[in-house]
């Protein structure tokens, strides 16, 4: 679904890449600061996949969620909305509504699909070297994320073979040197 000629629709920023490779820490910056030459101006809103996953399996499942329900709704008449996964319940949560009138910064594994991509106005890919991006998440997350890394990044793998999100980025941000990055 592409936006209607002569709709406006406020600036839509997916921030996508492989776990522990910066997209956090891109978005936050992003909300923080804007980016005038995305249309995004500082203050968006901002939605974190990791409140979205259904589950360690879930990473597929929250994509779809994202292209149903907040950007094929991310117009002056749509109703975006997501749902929370309760991590300690392992089950979904409340729904959580976005204001389909204001700016949207989305990051996750998982968010720059071919459907987003036709709705975005602005796709970053964040990456790293894989002993890096390890390194990271697993000193951002502990022990629990040491236990699934296998089973979440072969998720990630069948995301970049489905839907190669790299080669549909408007922009390609390499983190290896940042420390910080989360």
């Amino acid at each position: 679904m592409r936006p209607d000629a002569g709709e406006r629709r406020p600036a839509l920023v997916l921030v996508d890449g492989p776990s522990g490779s910066g997209k956090s820490t891109l978005a936050d910056a992003l909300v923080r600061d804007g980016d005038l030459d995305a249309g995004l101006p500082p203050g968006a809103q901002l939605l974190r996949l990791d409140d979205v996953y259904p589950g360690w399996d879930g990473l597929a499942a929250a994509s779809r969620h994202l292209e149903r329900h907040v950007l094929q709704e991310m117009r002056p008449d749509g109703r975006p909305r997501w749902r929370r996964w309760d991590w300690a319940a392992g089950a979904p949560a409340e729904w959580h509504d976005l204001d389909p009138a204001r700016p949207l910064v989305v990051e996750g594994c998982g968010s720059l699909t071919r459907v987003a991509a036709r709705l975005a106005t602005r796709r970053i890919w964040v990456e790293a070297d894989d002993a890096v991006r390890r390194a990271r998440a697993i000193a951002r997350d502990g022990d629990a994320f040491a236990l699934e890394w296998e089973r979440w990044d072969a998720q990630w793998r069948a995301h970049v073979d489905r839907d190669d999100p790299r080669a549909l980025a408007d922009v390609v941000v390499r983190t290896d040197a940042v420390a910080a990055a989360g």
